[in-house]
Order: structure tokens, then C-alpha cells, then sequence
């Protein structure tokens, strides 16, 4: 197999970590160092985070970016094994998903390098678009919900008869935390424009609001409105207006910004922060035996060949994409 695999491949590069302008080119097909993990991994398709292309200029010096890796976008992936080490849970063959760290080339290429432990194996029920739609958004919201919140796991009964507020809850995050939440037995409601209220309570959300004519702060302050949860998914207003709705002693948690408690919002030890997700394989299987079941389902809002991934961008940095967009690299 391994006198099969090109030495070119066709690859998506971001030339300048100061701009956020994206080529198809080529580039030189990466080999994997068996000692460190790597995995060589024909991939199928891709799937772009929003704002992804701003990160090596905004949270990196771009000259240590630009020096450390290839600015190949895109972190999401699903894919082939093609080789891996002797060792390795992952066979030739084998169809994977995840997402690779940020620290390493993207995966917006024809082959790449994953190690055993950013994946897992792709449940039979998806197709490869969807696959690569999972890692970031469902990881995020896994590790929200049953890592960092401290309720205990998904079968731990931490969220059974608890109520759990999702901002952005159409999104490609909120909309797996509310299927996370509901299938670990939690009254879940979801923010959200009037265009994606059916689709929310699709999801199992038990109340939907409509962020456009709903005051969250009123809604909040009424009688038995009060959360034990928030997820915040998109910050800014959306997360200062959560903080009216949750009950003392109560969890916010935001993947956008730090939850600062607004001025004359009284709530009393209210635990509160924000963090980043970490590519996990041991989450993503667990995850994958709830969509191998039917308890949760993917969120792909378009597909895009290759070469029209300008428009694949463009779709996710407009905002009104309803889940994930995936960029399909190899068939």
C-alpha cells in the first residue's frame, strides 16, 4: 500500500498567518513517525471551525505559527488509515474521525497525521461529510457538559431533572449540547432565532426562545424559570442575559468569552468559567456509541467539493449555517 501513496497532494493553505486568504495548492504528502503515534490517514472530508483562519494572528505569534507547522486549515476531519504504528487500536483500512490538535498541520489536504489518541472508529451509520462534522462541536459540548461542569458523567445521573440553558442552541456546539444534555435526562432550553425553533426542539429541546422577542433577563426573573446550567456558546449579550436565568449555586459556562457576572445580577456562588476544548479520542468513542445508537444525531448543514471551498468558508463565517459545513477532499 505504502508504494501506492503519492508524493504530491492537493492541500488548502493559508500563505500568510496575517491574512485570512485561503489557496488550493500542493503540497508534499506528510510521513508519519511511528515512534510518536502518527498515523497516516487518507482523508475523505473536512470540516472548517469559524474564526479558525484568524487564530494564528490573533491568539499566536504568527512567525512561531508560520514556523511550527504548514497552515493547512481545518482540524476536523474524517478519513482512511493507511499505516500506523505496530501497536496501534487503528488497522489499515479502518475509517476514523476526530479532531488532530492545533499545534500540528490542519487536515484540509489529501492525506494527513493523527494520533491514537485524538481518534475513533466512524460509526457505521455515517457518511464521511458527517463524520467530519462531529469532532470539534460534539467534543466541545461532551467535555461542557460531563468534564468540566462537575456533575458527573453522561450515565452518572448528574443531569436527570436538572434544567440546562443553551445559548446559540441551533449552532453546530449548542445544537449538541441540547441532544447531550437531553440524553443524559435534562430539562433543556435553547436560545435561538425564530427560524430554528422547530429544528431545536427537534434536537430535545423542551423549550425554545426566541432570542428576537423574548427578554432572556425577564424570562429569567419569572417564577420557576431558573436554571441549574447554562451553556453559553456565543457570548457577548446572549451570555451576559444567561446570567438573569441561573439559580444560586449554579453553573455558567461559556466557550466564547470569561462569564463575568453583570452588574446588579445578585445571583450568590455561582461556580463560572470559560474553556477550550481538547481533542479527545476516548470522549469521541463515547459519543459515536450514541449516534451508533440513534440517541444523537449530526448537524451538516452543506457540503462543498474541494474546489469550491471559498464558498464553504464563506457559508460558516456568514453565521447562518445550521450545524457544520464539510469540505469533501477525496472520495
Amino acid at each position: 500500500m505504502a508504494s501506492s501513496i503519492p508524493k504530491t497532494q492537493r492541500a488548502l493553505l493559508q500563505p500568510d498567518p496575517l491574512s485570512t486568504n485561503v489557496i488550493l495548492t500542493t503540497l508534499p504528502v506528510p510521513t508519519p513517525d511511528f515512534s510518536k503515534d502518527e498515523h497516516l490517514i487518507k482523508v475523505h472530508a473536512v470540516a472548517p471551525c469559524n474564526g479558525e483562519l484568524l487564530w494564528a494572528k490573533n491568539f499566536s505569534p504568527p512567525a512561531e505559527v508560520a514556523a511550527a507547522k504548514t497552515l493547512v486549515p481545518c482540524d476536523d476531519l474524517s478519513g482512511t488509515i493507511i499505516s500506523g504504528p505496530p501497536n496501534s487500536p487503528f488497522k489499515p483500512g479502518d475509517r476514523v474521525y476526530g479532531r488532530t490538535t492545533y499545534f500540528r498541520t490542519g487536515n484540509a489536504r489529501e492525506y494527513t497525521i493523527g494520533t491514537t489518541s485524538e481518534l475513533a472508529v466512524v460509526p457505521d451509520n455515517l457518511n464521511n461529510a458527517e463524520a467530519a462534522s462531529v469532532g470539534m462541536s460534539a467534543l466541545t459540548a461532551w467535555q461542557a457538559l460531563f468534564v468540566q461542569a462537575g456533575l458527573g458523567g453522561f450515565d452518572d445521573g448528574g443531569y436527570r431533572g436538572k434544567r440546562v440553558l443553551v445559548t446559540a442552541a441551533s449552532g453546530s456546539v449548542g445544537s449538541w449540547v441540547v441532544q447531550l444534555a437531553k440524553a443524559a435526562g435534562g430539562h433543556v432550553i435553547g436560545t435561538c432565532g425564530p427560524d430554528n425553533i422547530d429544528f431545536i426542539k427537534s434536537l430535545g429541546a423542551s423549550e425554545a426562545l426566541n432570542y428576537r422577542n423574548t427578554d432572556i433577563k425577564a424570562w429569567g426573573e419569572k417564577e420557576g424559570n431558573k436554571v441549574d446550567v447554562v451553556i453559553d456558546t456565543i457570548g457577548m449579550k446572549s451570555l451576559e442575559d444567561a446570567w438573569w436565568t441561573v439559580k444560586n449555586q449554579g453553573i455558567v459556562i461559556s466557550i466564547f468569552q470569561i462569564p463575568l457576572r453583570p452588574l446588579g445580577c445578585h445571583v450568590q456562588d455561582v461556580r463560572s468559567f470559560m474553556f477550550v476544548m481538547v481533542p479527545d479520542g476516548a470522549n469521541l468513542a463515547k459519543v459515536s456509541k450514541l449516534l451508533a445508537e440513534g440517541k444523537v444525531r449530526t448537524n451538516l448543514d452543506s457540503v462543498y467539493p474541494l474546489e469550491k471551498f471559498e464558498e464553504a468558508f464563506a457559508r460558516v463565517a456568514g453565521g447562518h449555517a445550521k450545524g457544520k459545513v464539510a469540505i469533501e477532499i477525496t472520495a
